[in-house]
């Protein structure tokens, strides 16, 4: 098959499209073919040789995954060739105490795949357990289906599962151009909540408020914490969508009122903060890590795209040969939604 393999770590120079081997399913797996591929900045951090990911060279990255059932393990028989479905971005053992108790994305032996889960997207056949796949929802193209996993769970569980959202809460989203700043504006207002949206790019705010946004601030890290007052008459937000790190971290935390949440799931802008423990302690702040979502969650995520509840956003598509253009793209910061990569007949 052709696939996009990453031979040495670096630039996106180090991507190339070649010839590699065919996945062969074995008991409790099913191989996939890939029909589009989201990227993430998790790719171009694996990409870069971040330490915390382990893998072999070469690699195939990606983890938001569509496509069709190509063939199955011995053991499988529960679905047909030809089926649109999706890939379920994390893998777990569904032995452990965390996943027993439902906690899998907390799993002792976790991975995402295309990182430190096996083999991602990029290629024309993925193998994954049978576990992770999950029916496609109705009236999505292929790209569409590729654009949410990931970027849905991770949001969903960081506002709904560790935020506990309410209606009528005003959450503070950070970088809404991105996959997950998107997604959780729109989990944010499913849920009947007041979203300010941030970015440095007016177009991307016009965008948002489109799509419901009911405040937006075009500013540097700055002027943040005054404007966030002002919109909320002096008394800071519930939730604070966080994950761009340093560049904003400080002045996202004091834009809460007391007994406020902000919940963090990324660092794109390096991984160490400033952190004043007097006004995290005097406020009775929470500052919760979020990592990516469970199976469960996922699970009621397609079942409220389905009912259209949700809309996944597409930005720009390019061939699966053109990933390092892709890669460029995304690094650029001027999308608004997902980039994915694309395989046609």
């Amino acid at each position: 098959m052709k696939a996009v393999l990453l031979k040495n770590f670096g630039g996106p120079e180090n991507l190339e499209h070649a010839e590699f081997w065919d996945p062969v399913p074995g008991p409790g797996e099913v191989v996939v073919r890939v029909r589009a591929c989201a990227l993430n900045h998790l790719d171009l951090w694996v990409r870069q040789g971040i330490p915390a990911y382990k893998i072999s060279l070469p690699h195939i990255l990606g983890c938001d995954i569509s496509g069709e059932i190509a063939s199955t393990g011995s053991d499988v028989d529960a679905l047909k060739t030809g089926e649109k479905v999706i890939v379920s971005p994390g893998n777990s053992c569904f032995r452990c105490d965390y996943c027993l108790k439902g906690q899998d994305n907390l799993c002792l032996h976790y991975g995402i795949i295309g990182a430190d889960g096996g083999h991602g997207g990029y290629a024309e056949y993925v193998k994954v357990p049978f576990r992770n796949i999950l029916p496609s929802p109705k009236d999505l193209t292929f790209e569409e289906a590729a654009s949410f996993p990931l970027t849905f769970l991770t949001a969903w569980h960081m506002l709904i599962t560790l935020g506990n959202l309410k209606p009528g809460q005003t959450v503070l989203v950070l970088g809404i151009g991105s996959g997950v700043g998107i997604a959780a504006l729109q989990v944010a207002k499913l849920m009947g909540a007041q979203v300010i949206a941030t970015t440095t790019s007016e177009s991307k705010l016009e965008q948002a408020q489109k799509m419901g946004a009911d405040h937006l601030i075009l500013s540097p890290p700055e002027d943040l914490l005054k404007k966030v007052i002002r919109m909320t008459e002096g008394q800071g937000v519930d939730i604070v969508f966080e994950h761009i790190g340093p560049a904003t971290f400080d002045k996202s935390l004091r834009t809460l009122k007391k007994g406020g949440i902000l919940v963090t799931c990324g660092a794109t802008t390096g991984p160490n903060v400033e952190l004043d423990l007097r006004y995290v302690f005097s406020r009775e702040l929470k500052i919760l890590g979020a990592r990516v979502g469970t199976l469960t969650e996922l699970k009621n995520i397609c079942g409220l795209l389905a009912q259209g509840k949700f809309k996944p956003v597409v930005d720009k598509t390019f061939p699966l040969k053109e990933a390092k253009q892709a890669h460029e793209h995304l690094a650029g910061r001027k999308h608004f939604g997902k980039v994915v990569l694309i395989n046609k007949d």
